[in-house]
């Protein structure tokens, strides 16, 4: 008997539908997309079976843009137009990154808005835009899998993001087409697919150290309640640090002059010295070898006792926010239920025994580090699109830096504490400096500093109408309200009349509103233009397929099941789609493509018929009933 879908008048789908959601983790190295199936979560992989995505662009002379592992390829040979660990440049002005610019290969250019840009053969690419390439991959990905369009996402970021770097995420997300549904610290979500899937509880501290960032939180779960203690981290640093110590080492053991190395030989040093990186995991030692290529010849030993040595200092900076983070929760090391290992810098072994070693315990490592925290946003994404409305999984999230703002004197009044569970909200009274005073000026701004020089300033409003009265009569009450995506708004009111004014923060350090309309009204205009590319690359793909395939069976049937006369028709079709398939015409590649398949027709029966044949030799009829 079938059955009838009931709705409500007016409804246009079910009550039931499953709504499709995903989880993202946006990585400094690498980047995901998983989505929750059957109950399950699991991370999307793409048509090659490849679950990690390289967050890596690179910008094509002629209009193409490469994500990936096609960008990957061209790290060494064009530095200048490919761009990596993009997420270490998220939400940073231009000032920030003169002081790390030497230590990049690309071209920077300043703008009014003070977005730092980089120059591409393409023009001048944002981090923001960046990162937007990367997501609309995953979103293509994603939506191809399920079938369908997504109602939202869950991005997750690191948990020592401040506002400007959660701002240009969102910004970016925007960029791609997404609508987020929460921006999820990625220790909490570690946590999330951790919990579920142990059905532990306790105090469990979260040590994430992937390729470009650094977290540390402390979480109690108990009944289905995920409550963030205190986090501590470092944005800007990883795996690419520890890659950089081991070139350091490179570059003074060989002797190598310093005015020698450009971009290209910087990034193919880099390159090896995280293959090395990656073989110490396993093995005692590795050969260590450059050539003229890098400038010197050389060749040396790398160790994994010098490894321990190169990398020392890094892993101290994690346990000092370790140390940190306990002291925030008020928690000893005695009270800690266990240690739960994230990110693929995790798998060195000096990291892990440091850390066990700090903790007096053996972290856990049975889970995928690169996989987990994408499965831990799928699963939040999953209860936020609506799938899993009895679910009793609540997050209580920490605000990472403390937010204030700026007094008399340069100082800072803190509003809200950093380790303040979020959404919050906070509120203080302040008064006039000046008799007469009606106006006053407030300056947002995020940090644990006591100084405004020391922190970071997130936004400027005035809240003018403020009546004339003798210093110190004006009530004037500041509101900041951070919600779950720990995004910030202000407010004020002057108490006694009910003047007020408000800001929804948006750093200077992310994109304008007009700036991230232009780009979409851009993305619209050419998007016939993306389409013809699109369409271009896919039949490219299909006709290599197609070639090899029909190279493959001639070479293994075309003497023994096909005559001179009958293989002439078959070859000329193929020798046609070898010199169309690197044109630029989608509708000739695809032409040729349907001609090999007709032209052989007979070809593929004949196989399928030996291949039935062979099976069935020696075997009676009956046995295949």
């Amino acid at each position: 008997m079938a059955l009838l879908q009931i709705a409500e008048p007016g409804q246009s789908t079910s009550p039931h539908q499953h709504r499709l959601a995903a989880g993202i983790d946006l990585g400094t190295t690498n980047s995901l997309i998983a989505t929750v199936r059957s109950g399950e979560s699991k991370t999307i992989p793409d048509s090659e079976g490849h679950h990690l995505l390289p967050s890596v662009v690179r910008y094509c002379e002629d209009g193409e843009i490469q994500v990936g592992y096609s960008a990957k390829a061209h790290v060494e040979t064009d530095p200048m137009n490919t761009v990596v660990s993009v997420k270490r440049l998220m939400g940073r002005g231009a000032q920030e990154l003169e002081a790390i610019a030497h230590q990049l290969p690309y071209e920077f250019v300043r703008t009014d808005s003070q977005v730092p840009r980089i120059q591409t053969v393409q023009g001048t690419k944002s981090p923001i835009e960046i990162s937007a390439d990367i997501l609309t991959v995953l979103k293509t990905r994603g939506e191809a899998a399920l079938g369908g369009d997504l109602v939202g996402v869950v991005i997750t970021v690191p948990a020592y993001f401040d506002d400007a770097q959660r701002q240009a995420t969102k910004d970016a997300a925007k960029l791609a087409g997404l609508t987020v549904l929460r921006l999820l610290n990625e220790p909490t979500a570690a946590a999330v697919a951790y919990g579920l899937d142990k059905k532990a509880e306790g105090l469990h501290v979260i040590y994430d150290l992937g390729g470009g960032t650094f977290d540390v939180s402390i979480l109690r779960l108990h009944q289905g309640l995920f409550e963030v203690l205190a986090t501590a981290g470092d944005t800007a640093l990883g795996g690419d640090d520890m890659d950089q110590a081991i070139a350091d080492w490179m570059i003074s053991e060989s002797g190598m002059p310093l005015d020698n190395i450009d971009g290209k030989i910087m990034r193919r040093i880099l390159r090896k010295a995280n293959v090395m990186k990656e073989v110490l995991s396993e093995d005692p030692q590795v050969v260590c070898i450059l050539d003229k290529r890098d400038g010197v010849d050389w060749q040396g030993i790398l160790t994994r006792e010098v490894l321990g040595e190169l990398v020392e200092p890094i892993i101290k900076r994690t346990l000092r926010s370790c140390r940190r983070a306990m002291q925030d929760a008020n928690l000893s090391k005695e009270e800690i239920t266990d240690v739960v290992m994230v990110g693929g810098s995790t798998r060195m072994p000096q990291v892990r025994a440091r850390v066990g070693e700090f903790f007096g315990r053996t972290p856990l490592v049975n889970i995928d580090p690169d996989r987990v925290v994408a499965l831990g946003a799928a699963i939040q994404a999953d209860l936020l699109a609506g799938n899993k409305p009895d679910s009793e999984m609540l997050l209580l999230d920490v605000l990472p830096l403390s937010l204030g703002m700026e007094t008399m004197g340069g100082l800072v009044e803190k509003i809200i504490q950093r380790n303040s569970p979020i959404p919050v909200a906070r509120a203080q009274d302040f008064t006039t400096f000046k008799d007469g005073q009606t106006a006053m000026a407030i300056h947002v701004v995020q940090g644990e500093r006591e100084t405004v020089e020391d922190c970071r300033s997130l936004a400027r409003f005035e809240l003018r109408g403020i009546p004339p009265m003798v210093a110190g009569a004006a009530r004037i009450r500041v509101t900041f309200q951070v919600d779950a995506d720990g995004l910030l708004s202000v407010s004020a009111m002057e108490k006694t009349c009910g003047v007020q004014s408000a800001i929804e923060v948006k750093p200077s350090y992310g994109l304008q509103e007009s700036e991230i309309e232009q780009m979409l009204r851009d993305s619209m205009q050419h998007a016939q233009l993306d389409l013809e590319a699109r369409r271009l690359r896919e039949e490219q793909v299909e006709a290599a397929r197609v070639l090899e395939a029909i190279d493959a069976a001639l070479a293994q049937d075309g003497d023994t099941l096909l005559s001179e006369a009958e293989k002439l028709p078959i070859l000329q079709a193929r020798n046609q789609l070898e010199q169309v398939r690197n044109s630029a015409k989608h509708r000739e590649i695809h032409r040729c493509i349907e001609q090999i398949e007709k032209v052989s027709e007979e070809f593929v029966a004949r196989r399928m018929n030996a291949s039935i044949q062979s099976a069935m030799k020696g075997h009676k009829l009956q046995e295949f009933e």
